[in-house]
C-alpha cells in the first residue's frame, strides 16, 4: 500500500505540474458549464420578461373578455406584462422596436365576421428573435378562442333543435365549469434545473478525460522504459496497478468536487444532498476508472490510448444526455442511455434534487458500481500478463 501512495504522489505531482489535469477537469467543463448556463436558461425564466401590447379595434363582447378578464388573471399570474396600444401600426413598431415580444390585434368587424360565420382572424405580431414569447401569447389566445368555439357550437346546436333562447345558452355555456381543471400541486421535481443539468452534465463528461491521467500512465511508464524498473523493484505488480489507480480516482473526485463548489456558488447550481451527492461522485469516480482501464488494455501505446478513450467518452457522454436532457428525444433514446454512466449519475442528482432521501441514490450508485466491477474485471481477464501478481 506505501508503495501505491507513494506512485500515485509521483504521479499526482507530474499532473499539477504540467497543468493538463487542472484543465481537463476543472477549467474547461466549468468554462462549459457557465456557458451554457448563460446562454441556456431555464424554463421558468422564459416568462420572467414577456411583454405583450394588445389593440382592440373590434371592441365587441367576443374581444371585450379577452383583453379585459383574461389578460389581466394572466398578467396576475405573472405571465406576461401586458400594455394597450391605440392603432396597429403603433403595437407594430413596439414589436420591431424589441419593447414588446408580441402584439394581439383584434381588426375591426372581427366579432360581425365570427358570428355571420365567415373568416374572422386575430392577427399576433411577434419579435422574431424571441419566438417562444410569442409561442406563449398565442397558447393563451388560443385558450380563449376555444372556449369562444365551444359557445358557438353551443348555440348553434341549440337553435338546429329549434331552441329559441340562444342567449340563454351562451350565457350557460361560458359560466359552466370547465371539465378540466389545472392546478398547482406540490410535488418533487425529478428533472435538474438547467444550471443545475449542465454543471453536472460537464463535470460527468470530463470525468472520462481526468481519470484517464493515471490509467494511461501505465502504457506511458513501458513507452519510455520506466515500467520494467518499476516491475523491478521490490514491490508487487499490483502495487504499481494501484498507484495508478489512486491518481485516476483523487484526480477525479477532486475535480467533480470542486467543480460541484464553484458551480454551486458562481452560477447556484443546485447538487442536493451534500453526503447523497458525495457517494454518487465515489461511485461514479469508479465506473469511470473501470471503463477507462478497459479501453486502455485494448491499446497498445499511449496516443492509442488516449484516441479510444476520447472516442468512448465523448460516445458514453452523448447517448448518457450530458449535454441535453433525455426527456427531449426518443423513449428509445432513454432506455439506451442505462448503458452508460452518465445517465444513472444524473437520474440520481434527479432523484435527490427532488427532495427524497439518501435511499433515492442507492439504484444509481449500485448501477456505477457495476459498470466498475465489470469492466476491472473484463480489463484484467484481458491483459494477465500485466495486471496479474
Amino acid at each position: 500500500m506505501r508503495a501505491s501512495m507513494i506512485i500515485a504522489l509521483k504521479d499526482l505531482s507530474q499532473r499539477i505540474r504540467d497543468k493538463s489535469a487542472i484543465l481537463l477537469g476543472i477549467v474547461a467543463p466549468l468554462g462549459l458549464a457557465l456557458i451554457f448556463a448563460a446562454i441556456i436558461p431555464d424554463a421558468s425564466d422564459f416568462t420572467s420578461d414577456i411583454q405583450v401590447g394588445v389593440v382592440d379595434d373590434d371592441r365587441s363582447a367576443i374581444s371585450a373578455p379577452f383583453i379585459n378578464d383574461v389578460l389581466p388573471s394572466v398578467e396576475a399570474d405573472g405571465l406576461l406584462t401586458v400594455e394597450s396600444y391605440d392603432s396597429a401600426e403603433t403595437a407594430i413598431a413596439a414589436v420591431d422596436a424589441g419593447t414588446i415580444s408580441a402584439a394581439y390585434i383584434f381588426p375591426e368587424g372581427f366579432s360581425d365576421s365570427l358570428q355571420a360565420g365567415g373568416e374572422a382572424t386575430v392577427e399576433i405580431v411577434g419579435n422574431v428573435d424571441d419566438s417562444i414569447a410569442t409561442q406563449i401569447a398565442k397558447a393563451v389566445l388560443d385558450s380563449y378562442l376555444a372556449e369562444v368555439d365551444a359557445v358557438g357550437v353551443a348555440v348553434g346546436a341549440v337553435m338546429v333543435s329549434g331552441g329559441s333562447d340562444v342567449a340563454g345558452i351562451a350565457q350557460s355555456v361560458t359560466a359552466s365549469t370547465s371539465a378540466v381543471v389545472l392546478a398547482d400541486v406540490a410535488a418533487g421535481n425529478r428533472e435538474l434545473d438547467a444550471t443545475t443539468f449542465f454543471s453536472a452534465g460537464m463535470a460527468v463528461f470530463f470525468l472520462f478525460f481526468t481519470v484517464q491521467f493515471g490509467v494511461s500512465s501505465l502504457l506511458e511508464e513501458r513507452h519510455f522504459g520506466t515500467l520494467p524498473r518499476l516491475l523491478g523493484a521490490p514491490i508487487s505488480r499490483w502495487s504499481v496497478i494501484g498507484g495508478k489507480a489512486i491518481t485516476s480516482f483523487v484526480l477525479g473526485l477532486i475535480s467533480m468536487i470542486v467543480l460541484a463548489v464553484a458551480t454551486t456558488f458562481m452560477i447556484g447550481a443546485e447538487w442536493g444532498n451534500p453526503l447523497g451527492v458525495l457517494i454518487l461522485m465515489i461511485c461514479g469516480v469508479m465506473s469511470a476508472l473501470g471503463i477507462m482501464a478497459l479501453v486502455a488494455v485494448v491499446a497498445k501505446t499511449p496516443e492509442q490510448a488516449a484516441n479510444y478513450q476520447a472516442i468512448v467518452a465523448v460516445a458514453l457522454g452523448m447517448l448518457g444526455g450530458t449535454f441535453f436532457p433525455l426527456s427531449q428525444g426518443p423513449r428509445i433514446l432513454s432506455l439506451f442511455s442505462k448503458l452508460t454512466p452518465h445517465a444513472w449519475f444524473l437520474q440520481g442528482l434527479g432523484d435527490l434534487s427532488a427532495g427524497e432521501s439518501l435511499k433515492a441514490v442507492v439504484t444509481p450508485a449500485l448501477a456505477l458500481l457495476a459498470f466498475f466491477v465489470v469492466t476491472i474485471g473484463i480489463a484484467s481477464i484481458w491483459r494477465k500478463e500485466v495486471l496479474a501478481p
